[in-house]
């Protein structure tokens, strides 16, 4: 996924930058309002890190540039600034800002941040796709719903969204470590057996595709490249 940077601090910028692409996220960098726009525009990230004070125009000018552009409305944009009262967040907010956060920061919240954001853009594109098969198995996500053959499959919600991680990541092994990261959140306070207990559950409700979802012994699980 791609991440645009729109920065004037280089110190701060290179921060960023190293930090997710250690994420192995795309990052794109600018160092100017309208240059930032452009590139926006151009490139359509996945999301934006904007400073507010920037050299050209300032950054609640570009949010509110970007969320008034129908192609750039649904972007979503994180402030990065060292304006940290309450009355300069909610105005960040009512432009259109979908995250706040203050310099100075800690790069690991940085990160959960961003990884937070762009699951709820992954989880929004799923959710607008169409209809997916996989051999026997059906995936809507739109009417969240789940069919083995003509048989439909009643999920949780932590279950659908597992499947849903798995079936989207085929063929690349998923850790259990990730799949809580991703399935359930940077922040809960689960363990790694929490993983294995949901694992064997929607294998159960799988029935004759259960076996679609392998494990990795000693890493994690792998949703099938093809199915049989």
């Amino acid at each position: 996924m791609k991440v645009l940077i729109i920065e004037d601090d280089r110190d701060i910028a290179e921060l960023v930058d190293y930090n997710l692409r250690q994420e192995r996220l795309v990052c794109e960098g600018s160092s100017s309002g309208a240059d930032g726009l452009a590139k926006a525009r151009r490139l359509i990230p996945d999301l934006i890190i904007l400073d507010l004070m920037l050299p050209d125009m300032g950054g609640l000018e570009v949010c509110k540039a970007l969320k008034n552009d129908d192609r750039t409305s649904a972007i979503p944009v994180m402030i990065l600034t060292a304006k940290g009262e309450e009355m300069d967040r909610v105005v960040g907010f009512e432009v259109g800002a979908d995250d706040y956060l203050t310099k100075p920061f800690s790069p690991r919240e940085l990160v959960l941040r961003v990884k937070a954001i762009l699951r709820r853009v992954k989880d929004r594109d799923w959710q607008h796709s169409k209809l997916h098969t996989f051999g026997k198995l059906q995936m809507d996500p739109a009417k969240f719903q789940v069919k083995v053959g003509k048989n439909e499959i009643r999920l949780t919600a932590i279950e659908f969204k597992l499947l849903q991680y798995l079936l989207g990541s085929r063929g690349r092994v998923a850790t259990r470590d990730l799949l809580l990261d991703q399935v359930w959140g940077y922040d809960a306070a689960l363990t790694t057996r929490t993983v294995d207990t949901h694992i064997k559950r929607l294998r159960e409700k799988l029935g004759e595709v259960g076996d679609y979802i392998e494990t990795i012994r000693g890493i994690g699980y792998r949703f099938k490249e093809k199915p049989d």
